[in-house]
């Protein structure tokens, strides 16, 4: 990001991009509670509008992948009272343009179906693969999808999932990762292009438009 400041703390719009994400997901009242996983020794996240004193936010300490980040978050859940039945989701800290409609959406197809999945957006552009520099094939992109958050597991299953992978050494770059090695089917959701992750600096500007145009 070349910036100083931990991308989920950068202002826009008027609030950090945690707190835009957090927001989003406590928008709607089907969510009972939200671990929020930071760094040992991260004392800004307790600070922050909507962390501080909010009955229905927890903070939890992270590890060094995000696997661990995540594990810990469902941890943190299981210690105020969920149970492993429950279904939860996992959601970046720096996606802070998440639609109400696209959460509901997943929300309301995995409970209706009773199988996890995760919001994503179909590939938009004609996809190349390379080799020393040069075009080496067109990938046919009619089935590639371009994985989003939140992902929505059963608590349980996600976090068996997560130790599993953790003891066989696999990397897993996000959680329906985890859960496809365990052999669990994973169901698409589609999703806009709006619920981004904020990766670079001109990443930055299209949510402050995102963000401003909701207003």
């Amino acid at each position: 990001m070349l910036a100083d400041t931990p991308k989920q703390y950068l202002q826009v719009a008027g609030m950090t991009l945690l707190e835009h994400s957090l927001q989003a997901l406590l928008a709607d009242a089907r969510i009972r509670a939200v671990s929020v996983v930071v760094r040992a020794g991260d004392g800004r996240a307790s600070q922050l509008g909507g962390i501080a004193g909010n009955p229905r936010v927890s903070l939890a300490i992270g590890g060094d992948e995000r696997s661990d980040s995540v594990a810990a978050g469902l941890d943190d859940l299981l210690a105020l009272g969920a149970d492993v039945e429950d279904w939860v989701l996992v959601h970046d800290a720096a996606r802070p343009c998440l639609p109400q409609a696209s959460l509901a959406a997943l929300m309301e197809q995995v409970l209706a179906s009773g199988r996890g999945g995760i919001l994503a957006q179909p590939v938009p552009d004609t996809v190349k693969k390379a080799f020393e520099g040069q075009i080496a094939a067109t990938i046919d992109r009619r089935d590639l999808w371009l994985a989003q958050t939140p992902q929505m597991f059963r608590l349980g299953e996600l976090r068996s999932a997560l130790s599993a992978a953790r003891r066989e050494g696999r990397a897993v770059t996000d959680e329906a990762s985890a859960m496809e090695c365990s052999g669990a089917a994973v169901q698409l959701v589609s999703s806009p292009r709006r619920n981004l992750k904020v990766t670079t600096p001109e990443d930055i500007e299209l949510v402050k438009f995102y963000l401003q145009s909701e207003n």
